[in-house]
């Protein structure tokens, strides 16, 4: 498989999912309003979410898809079916009393979430009851990230970049035809959510058949290779906590700023998810099936080459929407939120931090490029204290900046955290000959830095003054900012193109 095409094909299911989770938002917001049940709604939905972070989307794939790839390689298909059969059996296993644990407890973990909670019985006892609704979604994500291991490691990576669209769709579709059925109707909503997951999961099984890894549920569980994922995890769930970590502590100094500053970060990161999640979060998943195949195949040549090749597409493709980012901020801003009570000084706000999280947008797409560097070797312990130590740099960044920039600082001091890691990632790649650069790097980054200043120049000629974009409709916001956008990449890869770039010498094959 061309990993160039893999990748536009799961930047364009990101991109979808991400659209419809704007929608769900607005959905959710118009049927249910700000109040109580979607407060309630909100903390059930947020326990299994951080689960599955924490689990699922991360350790988990982190430890599980090295392995798989290296026992296709190297001990043939059997031999994958069957430790992928054991894998899917224990997970269940667990999951399934995770979930039972989590549904029984469930008032003690609402109690922890939102002890403010406690003083309105009501809204309380909604909680519980939500969060036993949704619960069981860990069961069903779960085995959805594994699946989408197993096919990912088969180079079939549009099948699981499509499955979060599903679940958009199940809680848009509860929102607005089952709600009136239920009492109170936000319960339709967790149970979109539970319906959401077992669909994802409903999805990825006819495609795990079709490449005969469907697992097979055993009551054996002797194969070493179980052992090694479970050791691997460790050290990646700590590794993931990290960063959860991180948002939790910028959340609360947020919370001693001025009011409004956590909802101008929350805004501005939605924007920033848009190209970290296309580019950062694609290419990771597209990397670390075929740098596990290569190291399995004892190719260190291969394996640095591409990941030579996935640094050159993030400098390509992350440097000119870093800059877009900064320059568009207002006009993005104004178009997606300047309605009702979001006033022009929350635009203003939410700017700042905008351009303050663009300055770190290439270190953040650049770690989840690198990571895998280490991941498919199966060696998570050094990302992990990477990750360690930029969380307690970070840190000590904000409190540098949290005085001077406000609520703009905290979003600066986690991009230069990001570049921090990536730029320590990459010395430790280097310098344990896991990465060699390719010939030709000073003049390839001369390059793009000349087509993004072209590109930064059309979009600042063409943008206009703030206060137009602050006055005008939604139809004429949108009617300016879709040609300006388009302008702007058709400058930018014009431009290459002058100085000859050409998609082809992009192009690479999947590692078979």
């Amino acid at each position: 498989m061309n990993l160039l095409k893999a990748l536009a094909a799961v930047s364009s299911m990101t991109l979808l999912s991400r659209i419809l989770g704007f929608a769900r938002d607005t959905i959710i917001a118009r049927v249910f309003g700000a109040g109580a049940m979607t407060d309630a709604f909100f903390v059930a939905f947020k326990i299994p979410n951080l689960l599955r972070r924490l689990f699922a989307e991360g350790a988990f794939s982190q430890a599980f898809v090295p392995i798989l790839a290296e026992y296709r390689n190297r001990r043939g298909e059997e031999a994958t079916r069957r430790l992928a059969g054991q894998v899917a059996s224990a997970l269940t296993i667990v999951l399934v009393i995770v979930a039972a644990l989590g549904i029984a407890a469930a008032p003690w973990i609402a109690y922890v979430s939102a002890p403010g909670f406690v003083a309105d019985a009501d809204k309380f006892a909604l909680t519980v009851t939500l969060l036993r609704i949704t619960f069981p979604y860990i069961v069903f994500i779960s085995l959805v990230a594994l699946a989408a291991g197993i096919l990912n490691t088969w180079s079939r990576f549009s099948v699981p970049a499509f499955a979060p669209v599903l679940l958009n769709v199940a809680m848009i579709g509860a929102a607005l035809w089952l709600a009136p059925h239920f009492d109170p109707p936000v319960l339709a909503l967790a149970w979109g959510v539970t319906i959401g997951g077992a669909l994802q999961l409903a999805w990825m099984l006819p495609h795990l058949a079709k490449i005969h890894m469907l697992p097979r549920p055993t009551r054996r569980f002797d194969d070493p290779g179980l052992g090694r994922i479970l050791k691997l995890m460790a050290p990646a769930t700590l590794g993931v906590s990290v960063a959860q970590i991180s948002l939790l502590i910028n959340t609360i100094f947020a919370s001693f700023l001025a009011t409004g500053s956590v909802s101008w970060l929350y805004y501005a990161d939605r924007l920033m998810e848009f190209p970290a999640g296309m580019l950062g979060v694609a290419l990771g998943t597209i990397l670390l099936p075929s740098l596990a195949r290569h190291y399995a195949d004892d190719s260190p040549a291969e394996y640095s080459k591409l990941l030579d090749w996935g640094l050159r597409l993030t400098l390509l493709l992350a440097l000119p929407a870093a800059a877009a980012l900064a320059l568009l901020a207002v006009p993005l801003i104004a178009t997606l939120f300047h309605y009702g009570a979001f006033t022009a000084i929350d635009v203003a706000m939410t700017r700042q931090a905008l351009v303050a999280y663009s300055v770190g947008l290439l270190g953040l797409i650049l770690v989840k490029v690198l990571a895998p560097g280490f991941y498919a070797r199966q060696n998570i312990r050094t990302p992990v204290k990477v990750a360690i130590f930029t969380l307690f740099a970070t840190q000590l960044m904000n409190l540098i900046f949290i005085v001077p920039l406000g609520h703009a600082g905290l979003a600066l001091a986690i991009g230069l955290g990001a570049c921090l890691n990536a730029g320590l990632l990459l010395h430790l790649l280097k310098k344990h000959a896991i990465y060699q650069p390719q010939p030709g790097w000073p003049g390839y980054i001369l390059r793009v830095l000349v087509a993004v200043a072209l590109m930064s120049g059309g979009l600042y000629a063409g943008m206009g003054e703030a206060a137009w974009w602050l006055a005008a409709t939604f139809s004429e916001r949108l009617l300016r900012l879709v040609p300006l956008v388009l302008g702007g990449v058709a400058l930018y890869f014009i431009a290459l193109g002058l100085m000859g770039f050409r998609p082809r010498q992009f192009t690479r094959r999947a590692a078979d």
